[in-house]
């Protein structure tokens, strides 16, 4: 039986994952491909509507994902042991969900098994973005969206 149809993330803690199972996690909502920005004084993080220039709008997925950081210096690269940094992942990312003790949504592929019930329930970033490489750091602030928690 594949790890998927046992409901490993109720069992295994995210530092017991397999690789497989860990990446099984990603949703592809694309959503922690969005810049942040960070309020200095009160630490609040403020998503973005401006995605890497590498997304691929249909999928919201990365083409580079495994070399990534040969093209993205700092792009994320998320560990079981990030701690107060699952803070700079949305609120419905399964990473961030299972670190703070939290169960998955409906909609997520791993529940609704279905790779499409992300798009369709409106969660990914698919449509509602801008590429990085069209929008000028200075206006950066002019991009802070609300339906990114």
């Amino acid at each position: 039986m594949p790890d998927t149809e046992l409901k490993f993330w109720e069992t295994h803690s995210l530092d017991e994952m397999s690789r497989t199972q860990w990446e099984s996690l990603c949703d592809s909502c694309g959503r922690c491909c969005l810049h942040k920005l960070e309020d200095e004084d009160s630490g609040d993080i403020y998503f973005t509507d401006v995605v890497c220039h590498y997304m691929d709008e249909e999928t919201c997925q990365c083409p580079h994902y495994d070399n990534r950081q040969k093209f993205v210096p700092d792009c994320l690269t998320i560990y079981p042991d990030w701690g107060e940094k699952f803070n700079w992942l949305p609120n419905t990312c399964a990473y961030r969900l299972l670190h703070e003790g939290k169960p998955l949504f409906d909609w997520h592929p791993l529940i609704s098994k279905d790779p499409q019930s992300v798009h369709l329930a409106g969660i990914s970033v698919r449509g509602r973005t801008f590429s990085d490489d069209k929008i000028d750091e200075d206006e950066m602030e002019l991009h802070i969206v609300d339906w990114v928690k």
